[in-house]
């Protein structure tokens, strides 16, 4: 094993580039050491600077274990340091200094080591790197002159076949091509194996190995390239890269849209235009999009600062003082980096760690190191260089589709971060108001959603963005009511009134006087104190919607009796592959621990459709709602079943909460036995399963033979019922659980339950519906699960009608045949039981 020592004058930036380079090699058993930085100040501010001590001691602790030692240095005194390390080392381990860049190097060496190369191959894959990146920038004349490849190597061109090889083609299918990440994919896949590509027809050849070869292949999307295998593994090393090329390397599979020209473009020649102004928006207009945090608010509309100017695409920085430029990126992403590292020590929750997440991009030496090498290759200043870089990596994301395209917004804040800092302007952002207001914008950066936690802000609409973007997470974490996807939000007036529901995913202009006092009204905060009953003494446990330790610290803060739905999607969205066990017990932990002695009902994962992961359903999907979802992951991949009931069980028993396991998108009786029969075996005692499907309803008294409990996923209940896409706006009107069908299939389950004396939940978003509550308990529901925020105003109307009235309530709800009847039947019961 060959280990690496990474001499840099920054802690911060070698600590980056390290967690860069070991991303690429999840997993991996890789040794590697980071000496940086100088120390500390008397302030505890970081001290720029290298320290040959430190470089000797790295390379001592990494001789016990390791071959070799390969030690890279960014530069000036870093190289005397690790030099004068040489002599001061207490260890006789082989070292190399490698003349690489830092970043490519490091990343290049710590993949050629993870596939267990020598320490010459180590040395040459980190040496080779740079030209691999500036050959991509397409400056020949510039390149250095790559000349180093792991022994056995052939160079570019048509080369002749072993013999005993065995041979596949395969086509290039994500967006990006092969890039840093699917080339240490193949790598990693191809570790002990003479495995080799070579681009069709004539491109060059490369050993699967090599890091550096394989960005010179140069493939990208569509290309046709040979894999080659040799040797005693070499059928299942094939097939394990055919199959990251068959599943585009989790980065998705369509074609890219076609470049559109706009305001954003890089080409120094495209002529910068203006967005047109958005189409003002008259009052008593009603505009729809997506709901993603619950609750009613209205307030007047005030608009996010709009965001820096494109820098001048025609400045050409002369050779001498390109070196200034480069400078002025480097300290100011270290600044951006410092800032959000302020602000994320004031955030808590999910808000704390997204904004965590931002100050790492800040900090992303790829980000960075694209942008200096346009200013020293193109000349570029160093606000312009930033732009395209920021833009090239936006261009990536929004190829990849779903989740990953939502995350522009976050690249484009850093970005705008960055490039004030180097002009030394103020950053545009979130205005300051003494009075609430509803902050209306195009999209949101998680930085500036983030900032809204304590100030004025009471609801968000934005024109961008879907239910799991940054401005959905913090948006529900912070409690504002908040729409997405608005078509036409920005053309409402700044000062005009805006009523915002993000229940029902509706934006209203200058509502009415009614309207306006009715969301006020709904906004009010209800504490909870612990205990939901009905005003006849019955008890009805209410419970907590959670997605991570922070909710279910909030949770346990408000009052709730347990949780009711405890989604662990959070441990495996955003990977490349599967987390460990340990990785899932450690999460699960922090939320059972905010729960000890209480019941906590845990769904296993429940990606696919909306949440699709590289590793799970990473395949494409005509109609994805109807596709491998839920529990139908396990049909292709068991081992991720088995893998989290396994690490449910170690964290039930490392902790005293009381728990059960459910999975999601159960459909038939033999699916239900299998998922009870695999969560016994792993040592659950309390089964369960989600009524997502009119199928699972229907079933629902076989069902009870199997499981101990049911719950009710009342959005895809109606999702499935209606036929109707619950992420379409404009059918959001099907998606109602007052729709006299869904209550129909909800009292089938409340009956069955009842017939077996079991429990029934509601775990969906009706479960948080004070007005429905009753009518829910009426059709046999036991429990009902909800955001934390609505405990209180759900208890609130409990307490006022007795069991008898809520079955009144549901009789009168399941006889309506419009959604509206229904919900004026069941108001009529209960305001009439309210008067007796």
């Amino acid at each position: 094993m060959i280990g690496i020592v990474a001499v840099s004058h920054s802690a911060r930036l070698g600590e980056a580039a390290l967690e860069l380079a070991l991303q690429m090699v999840q997993g991996a058993d890789v040794q590697v050491k980071v000496a940086a930085g100088a120390g500390s100040d008397a302030d505890g501010a970081p001290i720029l600077g290298t320290d040959a001590v430190a470089v000797a001691g790295a390379i001592d602790e990494l001789a016990a274990d390791c071959d070799g030692v390969l030690v890279l240095m960014d530069l000036g005194s870093a190289v005397l340091s690790a030099e004068l390390a040489l002599e001061l080392r207490g260890s006789d381990v082989p070292v190399r200094l490698a003349p690489a860049p830092f970043v490519e190097g490091l990343l290049a060496a710590v993949v050629s080591a993870a596939a267990g190369g020598s320490l010459d191959e180590v040395a040459a894959e980190a040496g080779a790197a740079l030209g691999a990146k500036t050959g991509q920038l397409g400056s020949p004349e510039e390149n250095p002159t790559v000349t180093a490849e792991p022994a056995g190597a052939e160079h570019a061109g048509a080369t002749a076949v072993a013999e005993d090889a065995l041979v596949r083609r395969v086509r290039v299918r994500n967006p990006l091509g092969i890039h840093a990440r699917p080339a240490a994919l193949i790598a990693k896949a191809s570790a002990g194996s003479d495995v080799r590509l070579r681009r069709l027809p004539d491109g060059p050849d490369a050993s699967a190995a090599s890091l550096s070869r394989l960005l010179i292949l140069g493939a990208r999307q569509g290309d046709e390239v040979e894999v080659t295998a040799r040797g005693a593994d070499a059928d299942a090393a094939l097939d394990r890269v055919v199959a990251l090329f068959d599943d585009g390397f989790g980065e998705g599979v369509d074609d890219p849209a076609p470049a559109q020209p706009s305001a954003t473009s890089t080409s120094p020649a495209a002529p910068a235009t203006t967005a047109a102004p958005p189409t003002a928006i008259a009052s008593g207009t009603v505009l729809r999009g997506r709901g993603v945090s619950a609750g009613r608010v209205a307030a007047t509309v005030v608009h996010l600062a709009p965001p820096l100017p494109e820098p001048d695409a025609s400045t050409v920085i002369a050779p001498e003082n390109r070196v200034d430029e480069v400078s002025a990126i480097e300290w100011a992403a270290v600044a951006v980096a410092d800032q959000l590292r302020s602000r994320t020590a004031q955030a808590t929750g999910e808000a704390r760690a997204i904004l965590d997440a931002s100050r790492l991009l800040a900090s992303d030496p790829e980000l960075v190191a694209d942008a200096t090498a346009l200013v020293q290759t193109k000349g570029r200043s160093a606000a312009r260089a930033v732009w395209e870089a920021a833009t090239a990596h936006e261009k990536s994301l929004r190829a990849l589709g779903g989740r990953m395209a939502e995350r522009v917004a976050d690249i484009r804040d850093v970005r705008d971060r960055i490039i004030a800092e180097i002009l030394e302007v103020d950053m545009p952002g979130v205005p300051e108001r003494d009075e609430p207001f509803v902050l209306v914008a195009a999209d949101l950066a998680p930085a500036d959603t983030a900032s809204l936690e304590g100030g004025q802000c009471v609801g968000l609409v934005t024109e961008q963005g879907g239910p799991t973007s940054h401005t959905a997470i913090i948006a529900r974490s912070l409690g504002l009511p908040a729409v997405v996807g608005v078509a036409g939000a920005t053309g409402v007036v700044a000062g005009a009134l805006l009523l915002v529901d993000g229940d029902h995913g509706t934006v209203e202009v200058d509502p009415s006087e009614e309207r306006i006092a009715e969301a006020r009204a709904a906004a009010v905060v209800v504490a909870f104190d612990g205990a939901g009953a009905l005003a006849d003494g019955q008890p009805v446990p209410l419970l907590a919607n959670v997605g991570g330790a922070a909710d279910a610290v909030a949770a346990a803060s408000a009052h709730a009796e347990g949780v009711g739905l405890f989604r662990t999607e959070f441990c495996f969205l955003d990977r490349a592959d599967a987390p460990s066990i340990d990785e899932q017990v450690a999460a699960y932990r922090g939320v059972l621990a905010a729960f000890p002695g209480r019941k906590v009902v845990v769904r296993t994962l429940d990606a696919g459709s909306d949440k699709p992961l590289p590793f799970a359903n990473a395949d494409h999907e005509d109609n994805p709602a109807l596709g491998v979802r839920g529990l139908r992951i396990a049909r292709r991949s068991p081992e991720l079943l088995d893998d989290q009931l396994r690490a449910l069980a170690l964290a039930a028993e490392a902790e005293s909460a009381l728990v059960e396991v459910m999975a999601p998108m159960v459909s038939t009786v033999e699916e239900a036995r299998d998922f009870a029969e695999r969560c016994r075996s792993a040592g659950l005692a309390r089964v369960g399963i989600m009524i997502e499907t009119p199928s699972a309803a229907l079933l629902a008294a076989e069902l009870f033979e199997i499981v101990d409990f049911v719950s009710l996923g009342t959005n895809d209940l109606a999702q499935y019922t209606l036929a109707a896409d619950r992420l379409l706006s404009e059918l959001g009107d099907l998606n109602d659980p007052w729709q006299p069908a869904v209550l129909r299939l909800i009292g089938a389950v409340g009956d069955a339950g009842r017939a077996a004396g079991k429990p029934v939940g509601v775990c969906g978003e009706a479960g948080g519906d004070p007005a429905l509550a009753p009518v829910l308990l009426g059709l046999g529901v036991t429990s009902l699960s909800m955001t934390s925020r609505a405990l209180g105003r759900v208890a609130a109307e409990l307490a006022e009608v007795d069991e008898a009235t809520c079955r009144r309530a549901a009789l009168a709800a399941i006889a309506a045949s419009t959604a509206a009847d229904a919900r004026a039947a069941a108001a009529g019961e209960l305001s009439g039981a309210l008067r007796r």
